[in-house]
């Protein structure tokens, strides 16, 4: 089972840039829903500005396990000038990219099934055309394939 742990992934720049996403608060709701923020730590940089992504495992009342994953990039606004007395805002957050993914697991499944499942996303996101194998470690990896919330 995963241990918690830093995300460490690149981006799609025309540069890439690491990232490194640290846990910053693993809680179990009321519902029974566990999960798990994650946050990058940029110095100089507001905390809700950095890179997060959230993971979440809920049993529905079907049996069904839902596990739900989401990225969101916040994007600085640009901060020009000052006013007559010489003061400059502090930057805020403009708006912020997001994506969430959400696999529904029928209780009977199987790891290699939702295995599966993951990596026929991730090559079609993509664009991969050529037989790979899946990427069997890591946190949010065995979220969805095991069903393990890091801890």
């Amino acid at each position: 089972m995963a241990q918690i742990a830093n995300l460490v992934a690149y981006d799609g720049a025309a540069t890439p840039v690491s990232h490194t996403i640290k846990p910053a608060s693993p809680a179990v709701s009321e519902n029974g829903e566990w999960q798990i923020l994650y946050r990058e730590d940029i110095a100089g940089v507001p905390e809700n500005a950095n890179v997060s992504v959230k993971a979440k495992l809920r049993s529905l009342p079907s049996g069904v396990r839902k596990v739900t994953v989401r990225i969101s990039i916040p994007v600085m606004e640009s901060i020009s000038g000052q006013n007559s007395a010489g003061y400059t805002a502090s930057p805020q957050i403009a708006y912020s990219d997001d994506v969430e993914v959400v696999f529904y697991n029928h209780p009977r499944t199987t790891t290699e099934n939702r295995r599966r499942l993951r990596q026929l996303l991730v090559n079609l996101l993509g664009g991969v055309t050529t037989s790979v194998a899946p990427v069997t470690a890591g946190q949010l990896q065995e979220l969805i394939d095991s069903l393990f919330m890091p801890n």
